[in-house]
Formats: C-alpha cells, structure tokens, sequence
C-alpha cells in the first residue's frame, strides 16, 4: 500500500511535505495490492508529539471519506480529508491499516486557517490576508515621535527550513518539556500558541530566540541594528542547537515574531508606539522623584522609551466572552520586560479592551494600557522622605503608533485604535483603569498602588493664644 498526497488548495511553503490548514480538504491516494471494496474496515491514525499520541482520524479531522475518482477494484482508494478548524497544529505521522497491514503514509504539517470561518483565526478581509499571512516583505517605523524612520524587513515565513524551525520553537518550549501531551493538545488554540511564541522569541526563561542588549556592548554577538531579516536570525538560531543569537533589542524581537505567527496561520503586524512607557508596578504612572535643590532624590524604575515596538495578532477571545466584543487584534510583546504568569511574555491583549481601559481581562493589560497612556507624575521627595506631587503630565506618552499600511509602504496611524484622543472621555477611561486595578489590589489584601490614591493633606493645629 502506497500513498499518494495532493492538496486541494496548496500552501506554497515547501514541496517537501504536505501542509494543509485547519479546515482544508486535501486527497490522500492509497495504492493497495488488491481490490478494495467498501465493506472493507480501513483506519487511518495521526501521531503527534514525542513520545507520540495517537488519534483517530475523526479526533483530527472534521471529515473523511472516500473520493468519486476512487478505481477500488483497481485497490487505488482516493481519501477526502479534511483536518477540524480546531485541530491542534503541528506535525502529524500518518499510518493506514487494514485487516492484513499497516503502512506508514508519511508526515502532514497542520497550520491555522485565516480563510476558513469556523477557525479562530479567521480574517475576513481578503486584503489583509495577503498583508498579515502572505506578505513576505514588510516594513517597521522607528525613531522619534516627530522624526519617525522606516526600516524595510524580509520576515520570509515562507523560506527553507521555516517548517522545521518554527515547530522546533514550539517543541522545546518549556510546557512541551514539561507535559507534552497536555502542550501538544493546547496548540487548538491561538491564545495558547502565541503566549508560548511570545516567550520563545526571547532567551530569557528558555531556549529562545534572540537575547536582547541594551547598553552597547555588542561583544560576542551583533548590533541589534545590523539584523533587517528574520530568516537569518531564525535559521541561526535552529542551526546552532537553539543557543540564543546575540543581540535584539524591540524592533528585532517583534519582526521575529511577527515571521512565526504569519507561518502558523495567525495574521500578524508589527506596532510602534512613540513615548512608550515601561510601568513596573502596575500603577499606570510613571514616577519620577526630585529632591528640594531639583536634583533626584532617588532612580526610579519607570521609564519611558523614545519608541517601542510590538506585534498585534489577529484572533477570537472566547475566553473572554461578551460576545465577541475583545476578538481582533490583540498585542503580543517579545520583549523581556516583565514577568507574565512567572515567564517573559506579554499578552495576548485585547486592543479594543485597552481602549476602554479594561484592565482586569487577560493578559497584560495594564502593562500595554500604561504603555499607551501613562501619566507622568513628578514628586519631591522632602528630606524625611515624605512626597509631594508637583505636576502630572497626561499627554506625552502614547504618540503615533503606526504600523505598515495594507498593500503599501506607507505609515497608517492606529492610535486611535488604543485610546480616545486627549480630554474628557480619556480621562474618564484612564481613572476607570486606575479604579479597577486598585480594587483588583484591595481584593488581593494588598492596598492600593502609588499614583492611584487622592492626595492627603495632613493639618495640625497650635493654640497660641486663647480666644478672646
């Protein structure tokens, strides 16, 4: 028994092995020895995984059966395939048997579906198929808010050996290590899939990608500046047993990312926010503290950087439920900042949710939400270590995120997308965040965080004479 593989709509990622997406049929030809009549039992098993698990071809696939260009008593069986739009991407070995054998069929790479409806990537513009899965080429703004550059970027998910690679990273992420079984079942799922890509571009909890530099010392590694393709990072990367490739800074990290999720299937953009800043303790503030002379009483450890870049990926988020109101792009952050559920990743996010400021829904939001639209507050700090609030700034952070326009080179401005524009209904969103993450704190016997509180005037009051 021999089997023959054609795929009804191709993928043009390799002519190696056969890749299919979720909710795409494809024609399985088995070539048997003798006669096959219909009465014959015929099983087909997938194995995924290592150690391998097995499923039933119903478990894989939403349907299966034999094709009208079957010959059977020419023993050639033509199968319709046709993998569930919720069937866990990744590897398959394939096997068929009957009474008498067993025949191995081969290896099926399965991947997510933005075309398909029913999968959870599903995009409905065709436009934005072709930009966010298909387009190899891409292009990612930096710089300054008032002096933004653009920086062109191969991300070639589909080059030589970015099957292999990417489901390499999803292999020896520390879940799969950890329980195999129960990492390969999760990868039904997008939400699950990204924050294991999220954390697998970086190097710091795992095997991962790239490790990041920031204080220009490049020794042993290169220029994060050097690097305009992800194909050369991530073969690298594959070809030297998964060590991590020296040096990224946020920009690399996110074209990385952004290559992985287009080749499995989830529509991807890379994001820069201009005046991004780093809260690192969920006060939604970034604090600075000044002495009486004006000199710093003490280093804080917010931050706000000139520019900062993410990717957004598109996808449902049942898990959140109201109907469908936080599907669509959600923000992914490769960049090791801070700790998510103990790992460096950050989201998925839901970007409709950081406009309105919903900041108690999974993942990060807080974090991307002060990213966009942290206050920055300026304290003196009195020699008793007593603070007082000198002035606040509500407009700086947060300035031109942009991303590369569909079907061209040009910047588009999605700011809007993440908050209202500076005024009332800003501000009504931005203390709606703040009070909620203060209950948050309260409920978890913590109190509530810096920044968030009314300031306290403190009154003492001397006799000095008696009243007449």
């Amino acid at each position: 028994m021999s089997a023959e593989r054609r795929s009804l709509i191709m993928i043009d990622i390799t002519t190696d092995q056969l890749i299919v997406r979720r909710g795409q049929s494809f024609l399985l030809t088995l070539e048997m020895s003798r006669p096959f009549t219909e009465g014959e039992e015929l099983h087909l098993t997938a194995e995924t995984g290592k150690p391998p698990s097995h499923l039933d071809m119903p478990s894989l696939c939403s349907d299966c059966g034999i094709d009208s260009s079957s010959a059977l008593q020419r023993g050639i069986v033509v199968l319709t395939v046709t993998p569930a739009a919720d069937a866990p991407v990744g590897r398959y070995l394939l096997s068929a048997s009957t009474e008498r054998k067993k025949t191995s069929l081969g290896s099926l790479v399965v991947l997510y579906n933005p075309w398909c409806s029913a999968d959870w990537v599903y995009l409905p513009n065709g436009n934005e198929r072709e930009e966010y899965v298909m387009n190899e080429q891409g292009v990612i703004f930096r710089g300054a808010g008032h002096f933004i550059t653009p920086m062109q970027w191969d991300y070639g998910q589909f080059e030589d050996d970015m099957v292999d690679i990417c489901l390499k990273m999803l292999d020896i992420n520390p879940k799969h290590l950890k329980d195999p079984a129960d990492d390969v079942s999760a990868r039904c799922n997008p939400i699950y899939v990204s924050r294991v890509v999220s954390a697998m571009i970086n190097s710091n909890d795992d095997r991962g990608v790239l490790q990041g530099c920031w204080d220009g010392n490049y020794v042993g590694g290169l220029n994060p500046t050097h690097w305009s393709s992800s194909t050369n990072i991530l073969q690298r990367w594959y070809l030297n047993n998964c060590h991590p490739v020296k040096y990224g800074q946020c920009w690399v990290f996110a074209a990385v990312m952004c290559t992985v999720m287009r080749f499995l299937g989830i529509p991807c953009r890379v994001v820069t926010n201009f005046e991004s800043a780093h809260d690192t303790d969920k006060s939604l503030t970034i604090d600075n503290f000044f002495g009486h002379s004006g000199v710093v009483a003490k280093k804080s450890r917010d931050s706000v950087w000139n520019f900062h870049v993410w990717v957004e990926a598109w996808m449902k988020r049942p898990d959140l439920l109201k109907y469908g109101n936080y599907d669509g792009w959600q923000v992914l952050d490769p960049t090791p900042q801070e700790r998510s559920q103990g790992a460096f990743c950050c989201g998925p996010a839901p970007v409709s949710a950081i406009l309105k400021g919903h900041v108690d829904l999974k993942y990060d939001i807080p974090f991307v939400f002060a990213e966009v639209n942290a206050d920055i507050v300026n304290w003196m700090v009195s020699a008793t270590g007593s603070k007082t609030k000198m002035n606040s700034d509500t407009r700086k952070v947060g300035q031109n995120i942009s991303t590369k326009a569909v079907g061209s080179s040009r910047r588009m401005d999605i700011t809007d997308s993440y908050k209202d524009k500076e005024g009332e209904e800003e501000r009504t969103v931005f203390k709606h965040a703040v009070t909620s993450l203060n209950s948050q704190e309260e409920g978890n016997d913590r109190g509530p965080q810096k920044g968030a509180e009314p300031l306290k005037v403190e009154m003492k009051i001397e006799k000095v004479t008696n009243p007449e």
